[in-house]
């Protein structure tokens, strides 16, 4: 089949997907329909809850694994909706439709990539093509839970909305629960304790902390209160602030480090709602990314998160798309973004698996 008839086929099973209400942990349909276009190309999968995990022809256990990885669950579409979100329709090149971007056209150009591969015997990795289930919510049935099913993996590409650039590194996330602590009391009465007021400096510091170490590929760690909650009535002074703070961990920090120290020196009680999302990255001399940089690919550091913080390999995310279009009121993704996605992807994997 040449490259442009499974483009065109890549685009199809798109179409198809946006069509398909698919919201995390409802993927069983879009799932289906992955498996169906696997088997118009005559090739074996596995299916595990709604995750479809497919092997190339000629793999060999004792060959080290690139797992191509990408998400067919899609968040619920926002209110500020125009379009139908379920309704594929292209306008001026725009493909529309809830999951366009994030992340359907990198889930399609990924198997179309693997469709390209699939029978090649000269490959100097095996090609592990999983699309996955509930990545927008970390759900249990996740590729986390998945992979330990899964072989061993060397190297991993994630796809995700990237611009077609090299994103070799990936910010990791720490949420804490915050409570700042006064004296509850009536409202009409002096009270030099109170949880609001006592507050204002915890705000303080937590806009003017710097942290020490930085990162050549993530910059800085982002740290941003992002909720406040208190009190139940006008009169009363409540006993107690609650917080949330989102904390965006670069790769000088593990999670762990990172809850050690806000916690040491935080002016409130702080508490960590878990540490399973570390920051990722990829040597930047890795072969994977030499492909890349060899056709004028670009490296940088991105600050969202994948399911990237789910592999302890190295990974590079990397796909069709502009994640600045995630989540957003009528998502699209171009056409042409999707072509030049398969072949870039098909180029990469050249210059790699063929070394």
């Amino acid at each position: 089949m040449t490259q442009t008839a499974l483009t065109e086929k890549a685009l199809s099973l798109l179409k198809t997907l946006i069509s398909i209400q698919s919201f995390s942990s409802e993927e069983d349909k879009t799932a289906d329909a992955i498996g169906n276009w696997l088997r118009d190309f005559d090739i074996p999968f596995e299916r595990v809850h709604n995750n479809i995990i497919a092997k190339n022809k000629h793999w060999q256990d004792d060959r080290p694994t690139l797992l191509l990885n990408s998400h067919h669950d899609t968040v619920k579409p926002n209110k500020a909706y125009t379009k139908d979100p379920f309704h594929p329709h292209i306008e001026d090149g725009k493909l529309y439709g809830l999951g366009s971007n994030d992340a359907g056209g990198a889930l399609v150009s990924l198997l179309a990539t693997f469709v390209h591969f699939y029978a090649d015997e000269n490959l100097g990795h095996n090609i592990l093509m999983v699309a996955s289930m509930e990545e927008e919510n970390a759900g249990p049935n996740s590729l986390r839970g998945l992979l330990p099913k899964l072989p061993s993996i060397a190297v991993a590409i994630v796809g995700e909305p990237t611009l077609m650039q090299l994103a070799i590194a990936e910010k990791g996330l720490v949420v804490f629960d915050g409570t700042v602590k006064g004296t509850p009391s009536h409202a009409a009465h002096p009270n030099t304790d109170n949880s609001i007021y006592n507050t204002i400096s915890v705000l303080e510091w937590f806009k003017n902390y710097r942290f020490e170490k930085s990162s050549e590929a993530l910059g800085d760690v982002k740290m941003t209160v992002t909720q406040i909650n208190a009190g139940t009535q006008h009169n009363v002074v409540p006993a107690q602030v609650n917080l949330v703070i989102d904390v965006r961990v670069n790769d000088a920090y593990t999670n762990q480090e990172m809850a050690n120290l806000l916690k040491a020196e935080a002016p409130c009680e702080l508490q960590e709602r878990g540490l399973k999302l570390n920051s990722s990255k990829i040597d930047k001399d890795h072969p994977l990314v030499r492909s890349g940089l060899a056709l004028g690919r670009t490296t940088y550091g991105s600050p969202t998160l994948s399911d990237q913080a789910a592999l302890s390999c190295q990974s590079l995310k990397l796909g069709p798309g502009d994640s600045t279009r995630s989540h957003s009121a009528d998502e699209y993704i171009y056409v042409d973004e999707i072509t030049e996605g398969i072949d870039l992807y098909i180029q990469i994997l050249k210059g790699f698996l063929k070394q």
